[in-house]
């Protein structure tokens, strides 16, 4: 049977995949059409398991949102910044984000066994299938997590294009413009500074001891170096300790950090919560945040382009 132009066009328009690609499916599958996209699907695999090995480091987060009481943000990784800036990537991770948005799922392995949200005769991990063999990278759906607030409300700010995505999920009685902007101007300070806990109250107290452990021994080490005459006591060091924690919790938790658009170079976002909540009438909590940041904890692999050409060159 002859493959026409036509054919093809419309093959690879429904699958992104290459024009010599689509006219083999084609020739094999005689001209069926859902036959053809399952043949490339299938390749699409086969790429996916050979691309396996390779790190996908770079990528984005996007965030989807259901006005003011549901948001979800998702990782999607892939080998390039270049591709992270694809359209049809961007367009894919964005599907995904509303995926997380209406599952019920917990864990990432259940998140990839759900129906697709475009195609229910898919599940989401048959979409990343497809979208390795349109992309020709490895990608890899590699978090997700939602938040629904209770009695407040949540709001989420993207930085750098998906480099950094955060959600607040904040309780409060009044939900206005200027009580919304506060909290998205607290998310940004998320974003910028990246916090581990919201209050001090927060920090697990094996964290606080195993941070008093490493500040008593710098500690130590510091009064040993100095003259003897000059050495503090153990109750002095003690106390040096205190203040050495107290410093590094106001650095890692929300509530104690400066404020970073504060004019006075002081106010603390507590403070500034405060403030914005007695002009408003009510008060701000901040429960919970989510910070991701692209490809975070991902050791990645340093290229020599050099060499990778030289190799294709000798093969």
């Amino acid at each position: 049977m002859a493959i026409t132009a036509a054919q093809v066009k419309e093959l690879r328009e429904a699958t992104g995949a290459g024009m010599m690609d689509c006219k083999k499916a084609l020739t094999e599958t005689n001209g069926d059409m859902d036959a053809a996209v399952e043949v490339l699907r299938k390749k699409g695999q086969a790429k996916a398991e050979k691309k396996a090995s390779r790190i996908a480091a770079e990528g984005i987060c996007l965030i989807a949102q259901n006005g003011d009481q549901e948001a979800a943000v998702v990782e999607v990784n892939s080998e390039t910044d270049f591709v992270a800036q694809n359209e049809k990537f961007r367009t894919y991770v964005a599907k995904v984000a509303e995926q997380a948005l209406k599952t019920a799922s917990e864990g990432i392995d259940a998140f990839m066994e759900e129906p697709w949200i475009d195609d229910a005769a898919k599940t989401v991990k048959d979409s990343l299938v497809d979208m390795i063999s349109v992309i020709s990278e490895k990608l890899s759906i590699r978090r997700f997590q939602k938040v629904v607030a209770e009695d407040g409300c949540v709001v989420s700010y993207l930085h750098g294009k998906g480099r950094i995505a955060v959600i607040i999920d904040a309780k409060t009685d009044v939900v206005n413009d200027a009580v919304k902007e506060a909290l998205t101007n607290v998310a940004m300070q998320v974003a910028a500074m990246s916090p581990k806990y919201v209050s001090v109250d927060d920090v697990p107290e094996d964290f606080k001891e195993h941070e008093k452990e490493i500040l008593l021994a710098q500690a130590i080490e510091e009064n040993e170096k100095l003259p003897e005459n000059k050495r503090k006591p153990q109750n002095i060091i003690e106390k040096m300790l205190i203040g050495r924690l107290n410093k590094e919790l106001k650095q890692i938790c929300l509530y104690d950090q400066v404020y970073v658009r504060a004019e006075d170079g002081k106010q603390t976002v507590a403070q500034y919560l405060k403030q914005v909540g007695k002009e408003n009438g009510t008060d701000i909590t901040v429960r919970r945040f989510v910070r991701f940041e692209t490809g975070e904890g991902i050791e990645k692999k340093v290229e020599n382009f050099a060499e990778e050409v030289m190799s294709q060159i000798k093969h």
